[in-house]
């Protein structure tokens, strides 16, 4: 008795065709670049945002060790919404948020005063600025509110 194996046909297959060699869309320095700039990308905390605005127009005014550090990362918060709402063309910002980025443009370079009320002064009118925004973004669905 002799066993037999099925014999599968012979198919030619035609040559790959021409197809261009991948390049990557940016040069090297470029894409190291990116790669930093998402290594140090942080999502938008809005909690991280409603708790420095709570610290900065609240009862009690922030205590003078702080008060730096809570104006930069007013100031931070305030250049990153301000970004958000430009960002995309197909949804430009509304007129009113416009006006509210207008209204915090010069605060976002301004020096923090020396004297303590003054700083305070300036964190409360950023804090403000912050606010409106934040809550245009959020109405507009820019940005989810905290849940």
């Amino acid at each position: 008795m002799f066993l037999t194996a099925p014999v599968l046909e012979k198919r030619v297959v035609s040559p790959m065709p021409d197809v261009p060699k991948w390049t990557p869309p940016l040069a090297p320095d470029d894409l190291r670049h990116v790669l930093k700039r998402v290594a140090a990308w942080s999502p938008l905390d809005v909690e991280a945002i409603f708790d420095d605005l709570d610290t900065t127009i609240g009862n009690q005014p922030p205590p003078e060790a702080t008060t730096p550090a809570l104006v930069e990362r007013l100031r931070s918060h305030l250049k990153r919404l301000s970004a958000i709402a430009v960002a995309d063309t197909k949804f430009p910002p509304t007129n009113e948020m416009k006006q509210i980025i207008e209204r915090g443009r010069p605060m976002q370079d301004a020096r923090l005063p020396t004297d303590h009320q003054q700083a305070v002064g300036m964190a409360r009118r950023m804090a403000f600025v912050t606010s409106d925004l934040v809550e245009k973004l959020i109405e507009a669905r820019y940005i989810k509110d905290v849940a």
